[in-house]
């Protein structure tokens, strides 16, 4: 889970930081050309932090399926651990009342079998 968070706060870190570069150059006492000779350059480098920030998401979005198909794997192995026991379990029960006789079954459930 720290991954995932690590991943959104280097995101929110990255956007803050050219929105706060685009909001300072706008209200930078510099000349209208100085500004947008700034400007471009920072423009030009965009596509290079977009491409960042889709590695970076790209990059967590694997981790994140690559932990939940594990996670996803041990629940399945424990299901059918589960599922067999349980089967296994059902079966004992299922031969031990087969080899139980009636009046065992009377025995065990106090009932006398002459009022049957």
């Amino acid at each position: 889970m720290s991954d995932q968070n690590d991943g959104a706060f280097l995101g929110g870190l990255l956007i803050g930081g050219a929105i706060g570069a685009i909001a300072a150059l706008l209200y930078a006492p510099r000349s209208g050309k100085d500004t947008r000779k700034v400007l471009k350059k920072s423009l030009d480098t965009l596509p290079d932090l977009a491409e960042e920030l889709t590695e970076t998401f790209q990059s967590q979005a694997d981790q994140l399926s690559d932990t939940a198909r594990r996670n996803w794997e041990g629940t399945l192995q424990r299901l059918q651990e589960a599922i067999a026991a349980g089967v296994e379990a059902s079966q004992a029960e299922s031969d031990r009342l087969e080899k139980a006789t009636d009046e065992d079954i009377y025995a065990a459930q106090d009932i006398d079998p002459s009022q049957n």
